[in-house]
């Protein structure tokens, strides 16, 4: 049995190349947004838009490919590594037609964006560019159907790695493609969107290689079977991972949400929105790090049926995530005023982006555990109340407060995400005291 310390040295190791890989996740759109940046302020804004809406498709088939995770170490957990080969066919079948759907909506959701009274040109740009960020749905599947399954059996280096190569691809493809250099032409915000499906590409192909030719899986018996269908374990990996999704629509969508109402603000105070929620979205994908590990280890531990053990991994997790956020609150009031200058040179966008930084370093506690909590409940195969303390804590709170704030008592864009720090702050508590709760039972394997 390990000691708190000894969870949290396990869970760390298991955190930080999912850390490393999540960040490399966002800070695709960190390049893509410094290089469009550099065009200006309404491309800027227009890439803010569009990158609102398509994390709603995006986080729909990231919360279902999530569930293949804490069954696998569960399976693991349990000496049942016979059943990892079911999970990884059935997973891969519903992520590819899940992939294939959400490319759909997510060309019907650009059609929409003319109808958000969005400032015209900005509507315009984010338009075409969403269509192409749909183009990436697929290959982007593919990569999280094999990287969800291999980080069930605590393989987590593959796909950092895989991700700080397609960051390079990224910044390459960027560079040509946005400002038309070496005879291509100049693209602007669809060239940022053509990089992104360039990158996503070699992810899907990179890991599906390394899978298929790594010695390191043949214990396991792994065989792509598309054409033999198991209704048990399909209803089994939806039942988690519907719920899963559901539960981050509510939150991303809440915040996609808050961009349309920053929107109505103006173009300067929605560019100044986008590089705010840039850069806090790394210190979230940190924490998603810790997150997807903590539902790695409480999912061993309930496969072993270990009490003790499943709520040590799981406090241990919150307490890192917690630990994290905290440290990069503290540097972005620190670096408040530099950090915005990386994107653009106006000092207006500048001045509402350091305003702004002030208060996401604020909710930056919060954000992590809650987003620890939905991992460790993941783990307990937990999802159902989670979605509906996620609902209440975005959809109930956190909006309305942040329109009163925002336009009744006029803070504009301040308000707003005051109302986003009132909503994480209800979804940390309560998620925190489901856990507490949920994991003195555990489920039967």
């Amino acid at each position: 049995m390990l000691s708190i310390r000894g969870h949290a040295k396990e869970t760390f190791l298991l955190a930080y190349p999912v850390m490393i890989g999540q960040v490399g996740v966002i800070m695709m759109g960190v390049v893509d947004s410094i290089m469009v940046g550099g065009v200006g302020a309404t491309p800027l804004a227009a890439a803010s838009l569009a990158n609102s809406l398509f994390i709603l498709m995006l986080i729909i088939g990231l919360g279902i490919s999530y569930a293949v995770t804490p069954l696998v170490a569960i399976s693991i957990g349990a000496n049942k590594v016979s059943e990892c080969n079911v999970l990884y066919s059935q997973s891969f079948i519903i992520n590819i037609v899940v992939g294939f759907l959400l490319m759909a909506a997510t060309f019907i959701l650009a059609d929409l964006i003319k109808y958000l009274n969005q400032p015209a040109e900005v509507a315009r740009q984010a338009v075409s560019y969403t269509r192409i960020l749909g183009y990436s749905m697929i290959p982007g599947m593919i990569f999280q159907t094999y990287k969800q399954f291999i980080e069930g059996l605590s393989i987590m280096r593959p796909a950092m790695v895989i991700t700080l190569a397609a960051n390079i691809i990224n910044g390459i493809v960027n560079w040509i493609l946005v400002y038309g250099r070496y005879g291509f032409p100049r693209l602007e915000l669809d060239g940022a969107g053509w990089a992104t499906f360039s990158s996503r590409v070699f992810m899907g192909l990179a890991i599906m290689l390394y899978m298929l030719k790594s010695k390191r899986f043949a214990s396991y018996g792994l065989k792509l079977n598309l054409s033999q269908l198991n209704f048990t374990v399909i209803k089994k990996i939806l039942g988690l991972g519907v719920p899963s999704a559901v539960q981050y629509i509510f939150e991303v969508g809440a915040f996609s949400c808050a961009v349309i109402m920053v929107g109505w603000l103006g173009t300067t105070q929605l560019a100044a929105h986008q590089i705010a929620i840039n850069l806090a979205s790394i210190s979230f994908m940190a924490a998603l790090g810790i997150s997807s590990a903590g539902a790695i280890r409480v999912g061993t531990s309930v496969g072993k049926q270990n009490v003790k053990e499943v709520r040590k991994a799981g406090f241990t997790a919150i307490a890192l995530g917690a630990s994290l956020m905290a440290t990069c609150g503290v540097l972005f009031i620190i670096l408040r005023r530099f950090l915005p200058s990386l994107y653009i040179s106006d000092p207006a966008t500048i001045s509402y982006a350091s305003s702004l930084l002030i208060i996401a370093a604020l909710f930056q506690i919060s954000d992590g555990t809650q987003a620890v909590g939905i991992g460790v409940l993941r783990g307990l195969t937990d999802v159902k109340g989670p979605t509906l303390i996620t609902f209440i804590a975005y959809w109930v709170l956190a909006l309305p407060t942040g329109y009163i704030l925002g336009f009744t008592f006029h803070l504009q864009v301040v308000g707003v995400w005051i109302g986003l720090l009132i909503g994480l702050t209800a979804s940390a508590t309560l998620l925190t005291l489901r856990f507490n709760k949920k994991s003195t039972h555990l489920i039967s394997v």
